[in-house]
């Protein structure tokens, strides 16, 4: 079990001891067996990120599949900016009815607050987590002809190194920048990150130009050059077999207990009546348990995990706590 996990399972305890004395969730009547008059109206599905970007097909595949399940017409809005914290306070702020909800992500939900106290939410207690969606790892790839063939042998090499190793990432204190930084922590070394204001695609090309030593993305933007033999992944910043590169070594397998994936969930207004939130959540396990869904998320590299409500928050806990002494070690 890793450190991020036990802290998880650590806040999962504590919140549902909440939930049994009463907390967890607003006083409305009914459950998801009862005939509930909802949706009454269109949905606005909030999505943080911009029209056609990689994050924003995920929510569309969510939200298509949920106003099916649900019986409803569901609409999509991309409100970017501010690091996702846009869209998200748009759902946070909204009336608490079920006709505004939106996808969000551990960054914009526990990352951010910690950076920008003054969002209008700062934990779960400030929003009603419905489901998650999925996580995404982080895949550090080298050069096919780069002289390391392990991750041990590669945090040897920056050992021996220090600041001579540069990783690109998408951009400062993203999932994957982060990832390397939980990395130089846990390890003791310091490997540099490379971050690239124009995304993915951009740091990627700075590892097949040579600018770099590393990458670390998604497994989207690399898998074509993966397959074609010009990448080589020599890791997954994950605890557990990633099903898009199988017999790739995971960080924790060597021993680095460095597992910080993006993760999505959907989220709504606190207050939320109790027959709406029952609803929606048997609506959102449905659409994540049907074959489209399973299918678009094995096409781009998601790992599905439909936990639900308390033992969402939880996580997002747990991430503060991995965030909050992560940021203490780089002295943010």
């Amino acid at each position: 079990m890793t450190r991020h996990r036990m802290s998880v399972a650590a806040a999962a305890a504590g919140v549902l001891f909440l939930a049994g004395c009463g907390g967890g969730g607003d006083t409305g009547s009914g459950s998801a067996d009862e005939a509930v008059d909802y949706p009454t109206r269109d949905v606005s599905y909030i999505v943080p990120y911009g029209t056609g970007g990689s994050t924003d097909p995920i929510g569309r595949q969510y939200s298509t599949l949920v106003a099916d399940e649900l019986g409803g017409t569901f609409i999509v809005e991309n409100r970017e900016g501010g690091s996702a914290t846009i869209g998200t306070s748009a759902v946070v702020t909204a009336e608490p009815d079920g006709h505004t909800l939106g996808l969000s992500s551990n960054s914009a939900l526990v990352n951010q607050p910690i950076v920008q106290p003054d969002l209008p939410y700062q934990s779960p207690e400030d929003y009603q987590p419905i489901i998650k969606l999925a996580d995404l790892p982080t895949v550090l790839t080298v050069a096919a002809d780069a002289p390391w063939q392990t991750i041990e042998e590669f945090v040897r090499y920056a050992e021996e190194h220090p600041g001579e190793v540069r990783v690109s990432v998408s951009g400062a204190r993203t999932a994957p920048d982060l990832s390397v930084q939980e990395l130089n922590r846990v390890a003791g070394v310091d490997i540099t990150t490379v971050p690239f204001t124009g995304g993915g695609g951009e740091a990627l090309a700075a590892l097949l130009g040579g600018q770099v030593e590393a990458n670390a993305g998604y497994a989207p933007s690399v898998r074509g050059q993966v397959d074609a033999g010009d990448l080589r992944v020599l890791g997954v910043f994950y605890d557990g077999t990633y099903d898009v590169f199988p017999d790739a070594e995971t960080f924790p397998e060597a021993g680095y207990d460095v597992t910080l994936p993006a993760a999505y969930y959907t989220i709504a207004p606190a207050g939320l009546p109790q027959d709406v939130l029952d609803r929606l959540v048997e609506a959102s396990e449905a659409a994540l348990a049907s074959d489209e869904f399973l299918s678009f998320a094995e096409e781009n590299g998601y790992i599905v995990d439909p936990i639900t409500t308390d033992e969402v928050a939880a996580e997002l806990e747990g991430y503060r706590e991995s965030y909050e002494a992560l940021y203490e070690f780089l002295g943010d």
